[in-house]
């Protein structure tokens, strides 16, 4: 249960795994959010106003990563194309496993 009553105080909290997921679900609204407004120089052109001059040019000019990135360690640019599509993934998943046992997200995620 996502939250919680004490007896003595009959006071409903939340118990310490959903404060975790909530957490963590504003903190990725927030990433996505920033993103799209404010889209890195490296990313997709279409996002980018052409009047911005160097950022612009720069997004064009990088090659199109393709299904399966090249592979570099540390922060790269690939790296993050990589982590970005494994946590679609991973999203993807919960959604589905979720709606096919017709269970609410949290509760797939607990278990």
């Amino acid at each position: 249960q996502a939250l919680r009553s004490y007896p003595i105080s009959g006071k409903n909290t939340l118990t310490n795994e959903s404060a975790v997921i909530l957490i963590v679900n504003v903190h990725a609204f927030c990433v996505g959010l920033l993103a799209t407004i404010c889209p890195l120089p490296f990313s997709d052109p279409l996002l980018l106003d052409p009047n911005q001059g160097e950022m612009y040019e720069k997004a064009k000019a990088t090659k199109p990563y393709g299904v399966i990135p090249e592979m570099n360690t540390g922060l790269t640019e690939e790296a993050e194309i990589m982590n970005g599509r494994m946590a679609m993934m991973g999203l993807i998943t919960v959604t589905a496993t979720a709606f096919i046992e017709g269970k609410p997200i949290l509760d797939v995620v607990n278990e």
